[in-house]
């Protein structure tokens, strides 16, 4: 199984990398998602992305044929992806925080508008059910050196600030109140994070697809909720959760010839089963 792997390196090596560095900067936003109990806010996101995709494939070539050729463009593509998930996550936390409707109403909403309206807008579109499609179920295959550098940047951004400013990320997501009463400005860090999780899933929706993307935010942060008593060594635990399933997966997946993103989540969903049986066990 090692072998076949290890053969099949030279030509997927882009692919696995960007997988494995997606798990880990994904399993470490996800922390703070499910410290601030918001875990749907990751398929609400993802699907607003998915939104913004399908707005490209039907408008963009109507776009570059008026005089704008970038807006038919895969890099257009990827900044409406990620300009659609970003605002969908800062949207949700300020709607919320005003109090006016809780978070879980807005980010059905969310949810079900980016699903509903993504396939109404490709209905009529050539190809545009199919590419939608391909993007709820991508399984990474085809991602190249530039992405490998622009996630390794990603993954350097994240580590560094949660290294820098932990205890202020874990304050204010788990206690608004006493973050405030210290002097933090919670709704200027709360937008922040929502601002910078729209921004990964964003680029994770566009190559890796929903089912990874939203698997490996909450996965790996729930399974280090059940074998952790606090949230700082949840930074730990979760990104070694999430990168450690990610290699598995696609060793796995390369030897049975299955597709890697969705062995990957379904090691993921069976490590959350059983540490959840780990963290009901009664302490002697």
């Amino acid at each position: 199984m090692i072998a076949d792997f290890l053969a099949s390196w030279p030509l997927f090596h882009n692919a696995y990398l960007v997988g494995w560095l997606l798990a880990g900067v994904l399993a470490t936003m996800g922390v703070l998602v499910v410290a601030r109990d918001q875990i749907f806010i990751g398929a609400a996101v993802s699907q607003a992305s998915v939104l913004g995709i399908a707005l490209v494939l039907r408008f963009g070539g109507l776009l570059a044929g008026v005089g704008l050729p970038w807006a038919d463009s895969d890099g257009f593509q990827s900044v409406m992806a990620v300009a659609a998930s970003a605002l969908a996550a800062l949207g949700t936390t300020h709607w919320s925080a005003n109090g006016r409707t809780s978070h879980e109403a807005l980010t059905g909403w969310v949810y079900l508008l980016g699903a509903s309206a993504a396939i109404l807008v490709v209905a009529h579109s050539p190809h545009g059910l199919e590419e939608i499609h391909r993007v709820l179920s991508s399984s990474i295959i085809g991602a190249s050196a530039g992405d490998v550098r622009l996630f390794a940047l990603i993954a350097a951004v994240t580590l560094g600030v949660v290294i820098a400013r932990e205890r202020e990320l874990v304050l204010v997501s788990i206690d608004p109140a006493m973050a405030a009463a210290v002097g933090l400005r919670v709704p200027r860090w709360s937008a922040m994070i929502s601002l910078w999780l729209g921004v990964v899933v964003g680029l994770a929706i566009n190559l890796a697809g929903v089912i990874f993307a939203f698997g490996c935010l909450v996965l790996p942060a729930l399974v280090a909720r059940n074998l952790c008593r606090e949230v700082w060594p949840m930074f730990l635990v979760s990104p070694a959760v999430g990168v450690g399933a990610a290699a598995l997966g696609f060793i796995v997946a390369n030897h049975g010839d299955y597709p890697p993103a969705q062995m990957t989540v379904a090691f993921l969903c069976a490590l959350v089963a059983a540490t959840s049986l780990i963290r009901r066990r009664p302490v002697p």
